[in-house]
């Protein structure tokens, strides 16, 4: 399948790398392709610059948001989230519409420097605000709740742990569901919590993540959902 992922850092390197793995073509969107070729430098994890790094995976093609739209059968919003919403404007609602946005993006701000704060958050979220604004698109929040690492091997994690899923449209989620299945996520841990207005949620957790990310000096946690049996 063709696959657009919007956003170059280590989120979408990440995805980008499985889903090859898993015999997709990827589509990467980039604000401008040729200022993303140009960096030279290390990202702030270590990771080799996109150029480099792109030239090992020959299935990713570098183009535009909109390049990358276009081509994608379903696109993953792998942005930061307060670049979320430009992103999908640049990438053009004719080359969105219709389609399936698996959104994996929080809305953090780190303006005030760390601990990052919520830029929205209580009686609205992110998701809510790209469906609102996109409202002929299918987009289901799903992933944004561990490290990119997990997202796509939750066997890094021992044991059972859950990923969260919200969204309007039930088929979108049946199609985001089968995707997260493919990354080794088991049927019974995929939790779908509601529509999309249930991402307030899960994006509120993220204050709690990055303080626990602190406490255990490393990314590689989940949450697990521990339920009484009647």
């Amino acid at each position: 399948m063709k696959i657009a992922i919007l956003g170059t850092g280590v989120v979408g390197q990440t995805l980008s790398e499985k889903l090859v793995a898993l015999g997709h073509e990827i589509y990467m969107g980039t604000r401008n392709v040729e200022e993303t070729h140009a960096k030279d430098k290390p990202d702030m994890f270590g990771r080799p610059p996109v150029s480099e790094w792109i030239h090992h995976i020959k299935q990713v093609n570098l183009v535009t948001f909109a390049e990358a739209a276009k081509n994608g059968y379903m696109i993953i919003n792998a942005t930061s989230g307060q670049g979320a919403l430009e992103a999908l404007t640049l990438a053009g609602k004719e080359n969105i519409h219709g389609k399936v946005v698996m959104d994996i993006s929080n809305p953090l701000d780190y303006s005030k420097g760390m601990p990052p704060t919520l830029s929205v958050c209580n009686t609205d979220s992110l998701g809510e605000q790209i469906q609102k604004a996109f409202p002929d698109v299918k987009v289901v929040k799903t992933l944004n709740t561990m490290s990119a690492y997990i997202m796509v091997n939750p066997a890094l994690i021992p044991g059972d742990h859950n990923v969260f899923m919200s969204g309007n449209d039930a088929e979108a989620k049946a199609k985001v569901k089968e995707l997260l299945k493919t990354f080794g996520w088991k049927e019974e841990n995929i939790t779908d919590i509601g529509d999309i207005t249930t991402c307030k949620g899960t994006e509120m957790l993220l204050p709690i993540w990055v303080r626990l990310m602190g406490t255990f000096q490393s990314p590689m946690f989940n949450f697990k959902i521990v339920r009484q049996v009647t």
